[in-house]
């Protein structure tokens, strides 16, 4: 097949997007190539736009558009409530923030260890949890990690370098298939996985 090959760059961009195959890929693409409403330029204005406005929050990892400063969650008081919810992405916490189940600080460690994937611990946001654990009397940490071997390897790396004294650690209980991701389950499950943690 005959392609132009600058569409077919494009393609090929949209194709590396997690779970965005090659086929939805060309869709989207034709999609944008086609609309007469100015879609694509619009596309390509917020893109840059997030691109040079959007940071990682420096203490929890949460994207917010103030650069450098504490994201709305690290700002709350009312969240100061000595728990703190570990969770591998900002997808994880949007669920748990829809779901209403926690109302304490997030996390975010930006990935998983992987042999496979060549992901090691100095790849993931975990420079800085020792001294939160410290800085917020942190007193319980929530593990929302995928219930994949992944996710368990890491949620067991996270608690040995972890000062265990007068924390306690608990992770979400039944109704988390194994392999599931929270972005992929119901509300009322996760509520009563969250609400049914248990102590690890």
């Amino acid at each position: 097949m005959v392609m132009n090959s600058k569409i077919e760059k494009l393609i090929k961009q949209f194709a590396k997007l997690p779970r965005v195959g090659n086929r939805a890929a060309q869709r989207i693409v034709l999609a944008l190539l086609q609309d007469k409403t100015g879609r694509i330029e619009k596309l390509v204005e917020a893109l840059v736009d997030t691109n040079e406005n959007i940071h990682a929050c420096p203490i929890c990892g949460v994207l917010t558009d103030r650069a450098m400063e504490k994201c709305e969650y690290c700002r709350d008081m009312r969240r100061a409530n000595n728990m703190l919810c570990v969770v591998r992405d900002l997808s994880d916490v949007w669920t748990l923030e829809k779901s209403g189940v926690f109302g304490g600080r997030y996390h975010i460690i930006g990935g998983l260890l992987s042999g496979v994937a060549g992901i090691t611990p100095e790849d993931l946001n975990l420079a800085n949890l020792s001294a939160r654990i410290a800085d917020e009397k942190i007193t319980e940490i929530i593990f929302a990690l995928p219930n994949t071997i992944e996710g368990k390897t890491t949620q067991q790396y996270i608690m040995s370098i972890i000062d265990k004294e007068n924390i306690k650690f608990s992770e979400l209980a039944s109704g988390v298939p194994l392999g599931g991701e929270l972005d992929y389950i119901d509300d009322g499950t996760l509520s009563l996985a969250f609400g049914g943690r248990r102590t690890i």
